[in-house]
């Protein structure tokens, strides 16, 4: 028997239909085993807790992340394993973020969420629900199969910082385009053992909370111009910028748009280069196009998500680290984010 706690943050997973009115409310936790009796036949010792507000993942922030992590730290030495539920929009950022700032995580925090209500008569709320506590609490001879922050969607489990949201009408909203799942939900669970973050278990989990969340994500496109990106720029208060640029790394080569890079990373921005295809890599210096990025110090993503580029960069920024070291940091894996 595992013990495995909820936490529900907010969200569609946590919503029900009031037959009378048709009005979504937040569904009540210490009710769960009623609405969900298939809970019962999990050999696990389940808990809920849940945010005082629950929060629509569109406002998620830096606060409930701390908050988030707060919460999974006060109870980590009483549970096997946790399962976030969490709105699906940004569930990749959470997830993501919350890989970085437990470092050497020795038990499993699992997100999921739905697309459909819980008490909705089509729901996938109940199956990614069930199978994300059984991930979470699965052990053999003993011991914690899974160790690292995953997320669960319709029959398969990622490796969290891997993962985008990419339809809001299927079932199989998510997708990880650069790695494989980690464990599949089939009429047996199939783990995919070799791909497991394996952390050093003699060495202390740290759970990092300082974010920093003055930066930017901007996405290039064929006719960008200088004045926008100029007073984008110049913003004061920016210390990071993710940009999205086209195929493996390729941005315009036009002397303004260089020249505003070059000052960017002259005053101390870091820039980092994310390809904005679903899947592929940042492979600057193998086009013309990306060389110029290479030569100023941009920081290759290599086949890094902006999900995980955002979550990463909050959690370096405040590390007071030199240009040169935050460049090696970021362009090394730290939680299995990248190749």
């Amino acid at each position: 028997m595992s013990r495995i706690l909820l936490v529900y943050t907010g969200g569609t997973i946590g919503m029900i239909k009031n037959p009378e009115t048709g009005v979504l409310t937040a569904f009540n936790f210490d009710e769960l085993l009623s609405n969900i009796p298939e809970l019962r036949l999990l050999e696990h010792d389940i808990s809920t807790v849940s945010f005082d507000e629950p929060v629509d993942s569109s406002d998620m922030d830096t606060t409930d992340y701390v908050k988030l992590a707060n919460l999974i730290e006060e109870n980590f030495e009483d549970y096997d394993g946790f399962v976030v539920l969490h709105g699906s929009d940004t569930m990749s950022y959470t997830a993501s973020v919350i890989s970085f700032m437990f470092e050497n995580l020795k038990k499993p925090i699992i997100f999921t969420g739905s697309q459909l209500p819980i008490g909705d008569l089509r729901t996938d709320a109940k199956e990614n629900l069930i199978t994300s506590i059984q991930l979470a609490g699965l052990k053999e001879q003993g011991k914690t199969v899974i160790k690292e922050v995953g997320l669960y969607f319709e029959y398969k489990l990622y490796r969290a910082n891997r993962t985008t949201k990419v339809n809001a009408e299927h079932f199989e909203a998510f997708e990880s385009a650069n790695f494989p799942p980690i464990a599949e939900s089939g009429v047996n669970l199939k783990i995919n053992y070799e791909k497991l973050l394996k952390p050093n278990m003699r060495k202390k989990m740290v759970v990092h909370k300082s974010l920093n969340d003055n930066i930017l994500i901007l996405k290039l496109f064929p006719g960008i111009n200088y004045d926008t990106l100029h007073h984008i720029f110049n913003t004061p208060h920016i210390e990071g910028i993710i940009i999205e640029t086209f195929g493996s790394g390729n941005a315009k080569t036009n002397k303004w748009f260089v020249d505003l890079l070059k000052g960017l990373v002259g005053r101390g921005v870091y820039v980092v280069n994310v390809t904005q295809c679903v899947g592929g890599a940042v492979l600057m210096g193998k086009y013309a196009t990306s060389e110029g990025l290479k030569r100023l110090g941009v920081i290759s993503g290599g086949d890094i998500t902006t999900e995980a580029a955002v979550g990463k960069m909050m959690y370096l920024l405040n590390k007071n680290l030199g240009p040169k070291v935050f460049k090696t940091i970021f362009e090394t894996s730290l939680r299995g984010e990248m190749n």
